[in-house]
């Protein structure tokens, strides 16, 4: 009797994990383009339980009986795209109170129900760092977020590092948009805004060694200070600084405060980097840029060029793209590739920049950016070619997941747009509850 109970419980064992385990599921016949390493002709891409398990052609991918197979013959296959610079979900940051806030969590601010997210998920994004303004010297604290569907809060959305923290970086900003008059202490000029900074970062670093002294009694521990904290975690390399910066002298100001006091920082829209590349690459700082295909609004980015790709990558700099959405619309981003492209950036380098380069940003390199076992499933279905105007993306994927399609209606109202199309707060989609009882 008790060997009977005892197989049947082996028995049940082995169903509870069959059922578990999500069935292996292969995308084939597609040009995959893993963006590192060549591309793949009729290639293989087998997921399971939100990871690649493998990727190949049917010579290197042998397929079990129990797998899903998905046709995606005359399709192309690339990484999800990632966005080091958005700011869907209508999130807020600081307010006027003072230049440098540090202590603000977009986390606190960021509407999931926005329909950005969906327009994202569309233009085939599936990562993003979603920023606060760019109004202030410091405006807080960023987000890296999976746009994945249906979320219901924010924990929904949230990438956790290893030790269960969630991520993002810290966004500051020089130029013209945080000069300012009037109250609040905003600074006047470049150099009183580059100062103000200074001050902060040695207060953070007094603050740091405060902590340090302390050691393990706490009566000696300074008051808690959330700002000091924050941008502690920035000098002790925790948290990347995203800074917004165009024009040569200003791009400059920011390499002289990275030297000065040793944080990681990624440069941000850069629109004279073309005039100091090599300075950039000597730096080892990469660079998130931005391509416009209708330029104007401001003085500091009136020489902009199409070529700041293509000049960042003779230099030997790590560059990345960013919609720096509404500026560009989240559906239209892999044209940010194409643009470079044509303006003289190679390739293989443009796509880079549409994935592995922003992830290598975000510090997640090592679960998206690129098509490898043991990464997130996050990938696109494209139509054609990505640089090619006539491609659309058909199906995006998030950790397996179907999160877009181009052939369901709703989905494709997101695409194009139309009345209904931006409906925020509410999981829906207007112009089809009626008949269809609401939307994703």
């Amino acid at each position: 009797m008790k060997k009977f109970l005892y197989l049947i419980g082996i028995s049940l064992f082995a169903v509870s994990l069959l059922i578990g385990q999500e069935r292996p599921t292969a995308f084939i016949n597609a040009k995959i383009i893993p963006v590192v390493g060549q591309p793949i002709e009729q290639g293989i891409l087998l997921v399971q339980n939100g990871r690649i398990t493998a990727v190949g052609d049917a010579r290197t991918v042998r397929l079990s009986s129990d797998v899903i197979t998905v046709n995606l013959s005359g399709k192309v296959i690339m990484p999800g795209l990632v966005d080091s610079h958005s700011h869907i979900g209508e999130g807020t940051g600081a307010d006027g109170s003072s230049p440098i806030q540090p202590d603000v969590r977009l986390l606190d601010s960021l509407n999931v129900r926005a329909s950005g997210i969906q327009r994202a998920q569309a233009g085939g994004i599936t990562t993003v760092n979603v920023m606060p303004g760019s109004g202030h010297l410091n405006s807080g604290q960023t987000l890296y977020l999976k746009l994945r569907d249906n979320a219901n809060t924010i924990d929904d959305l949230l990438i956790y590092d290893k030790d269960g923290k969630y991520m993002g970086g810290i966004k500051f900003a020089n130029g013209t948009n945080s000069i300012r008059s009037g109250g609040g202490n905003f600074p006047g000029t470049r150099a009183k805004s580059a100062a103000l900074v200074r001050e902060q970062f040695i207060k953070a670093q007094d603050y740091r060694e405060k902590v340090r002294k302390s050691g393990s009694d706490k009566s000696k521990l300074p008051p808690r200070d959330l700002a000091m904290e924050a941008l502690v975690e920035v000098i002790d390399g925790k948290r990347v600084v995203h800074f917004h910066t165009h024009r040569h002298d200003d791009i400059m100001t920011v390499l002289r405060l990275q030297k000065e006091f040793g944080f990681r920082v990624v440069l941000h829209h850069v629109s004279e980097a073309w005039k100091v590349a090599d300075e950039i690459a000597k730096a080892k700082v990469p660079s998130s840029i931005i391509l416009i295909d209708s330029p104007g609004g401001k003085l500091e980015t009136v020489d902009t060029k199409f070529e700041n790709g293509a000049a960042l990558e003779r230099a030997g700099a790590l560059v990345g793209f960013h919609t720096d959405d509404y500026i560009t619309d989240s559906r239209f981003f892999i044209r940010q590739a194409a643009l470079a492209v044509r303006a003289g950036m190679s390739r293989e380098k443009a796509l880079y920049g549409l994935t592995m380069a922003n992830a290598i940003m975000l510090d997640l390199q090592t679960r998206i950016g690129s098509l490898e076992t043991g990464k997130d499933a996050d990938f696109i279905v494209l139509s054609g070619d990505p640089l090619s105007v006539y491609t659309h993306v058909l199906q995006t994927y998030i950790e397996g997941k179907k999160v877009f399609d181009r052939t369901d209606p709703k989905d494709l109202l997101i695409a194009t747009g139309g009345y209904g199309a931006s409906s925020d707060r509410e999981i829906h989609i207007d112009c089809f509850d009626d008949d269809l009882g609401g939307g994703k």
